[in-house]
């Protein structure tokens, strides 16, 4: 017992302790080399956490349907389509109809990557895959590659620009996520059965958990969050378009796996994937400041990514 004790400890310290570490070194790093070029002004500041928010939301989706042992790589395309089904129907009707339609598109999409992984034992990777690029087509398709604006100065205020006793609605949108999100992994019945069923799907279905069920509803949770966040990418942008969220796959799968959810199923964070989103905005913005082009941001990413499934992967198999 004694001779566990510090791998035991060891173990604790990786997985829940360098997010946090990494987190506040990446930040005194640019605080000190970039401290002449705004990097720690308010607006700046503010600035990456309301960039952060879509991708933020988009992550707690992704935490669920990692948990569970599954994988949605579709969630870019889901944020274009929901963003311009949206718009296209705010066009026309009313608000409420725009925001049904840009949620209701996300879930749809979320319930048919959920039916061919739970019910036709699809592998959710080659399924989410195929149904990015399908989606990325129907997202170009819906509007001929044009921009839609959104015109509702009510949903830009809701979902975008507006404020409430001074808090922007993109950071309430972002705490509200993170809450409930927390309080279902953690506290709910549900939440548990998600994290069985990563961790030993078997045996979860021999214990009573309706495993397919699991499966659906975590896939169709993901597809919901990223309409979600499309909905706020058009309030932001005050328009929609086909390219929205197309670049977000790297930074959030990022977010999900340095916040320390397993790669493998049965154990994730929701407040980690917060603070991995933040980190890889911060990381963005600092690079940004820096002046590297983009290629050398995407190179800064994919160490990372690779440094966290590392560390996944080096803890999931250790003795």
């Amino acid at each position: 017992m004694f001779q566990r004790t510090p791998a035991i400890a060891r173990k604790f310290d990786l997985q829940g302790s360098v997010i946090y570490l990494g987190f506040i070194a990446i930040f005194l790093f640019f605080a000190v080399t970039l401290a002449d070029d705004g990097f720690l002004t308010t607006r700046n500041l503010s600035n990456i956490v309301l960039q952060t928010a879509p991708a933020t939301i988009m992550a707690i989706g992704l935490v669920f349907a990692l948990s569970a042992g599954e994988i949605d790589l579709s969630f870019g395309s889901i944020v274009a389509v929901a963003a311009l089904s949206g718009a296209v129907v705010m066009q026309e009707h009313s608000m409420f109809l725009g925001i049904l339609a840009g949620l209701g598109a996300g879930l749809a999409i979320g319930w048919i990557n959920g039916v061919l992984v739970a019910y036709l034992r699809l592998p959710s990777f080659l399924v989410t895959l195929a149904t990015m690029g399908l989606f990325a087509g129907v997202a170009r398709s819906m509007t001929d590659l044009r921009s839609i604006p959104v015109l509702n100065d009510t949903f830009a205020g809701l979902f975008g620009s507006g404020t409430l006793f001074g808090i922007p609605s993109l950071v309430l949108w972002t705490l509200g996520a993170v809450i409930v999100g927390h309080l279902v992994y953690r506290e709910s019945r549900f939440g548990a059965h998600v994290i069985a069923t990563g961790d030993n799907p078997r045996a979860a279905q021999v214990s009573g958990i309706k495993v397919p069920r699991i499966r659906l509803a975590v896939l169709m949770i993901s597809g919901g969050c990223a309409g979600l966040a499309g909905l706020l990418y058009a309030g932001r942008l005050q328009a929609a378009k086909y390219t929205l969220g197309e670049s977000e796959l790297m930074t959030v799968i990022a977010a999900v796996i340095v916040g320390g959810t397993a790669l493998n199923g049965g154990k994730g964070s929701i407040i980690g994937a917060l603070v991995g989103s933040l980190l890889m905005g911060m990381l963005n913005n600092g690079l940004i400041l820096m002046g590297l082009a983009v290629s050398d941001q995407m190179i800064v990413r994919g160490l990372i990514i690779l440094l966290a499934v590392a560390i996944s992967l080096r803890d999931t198999t250790r003795a």
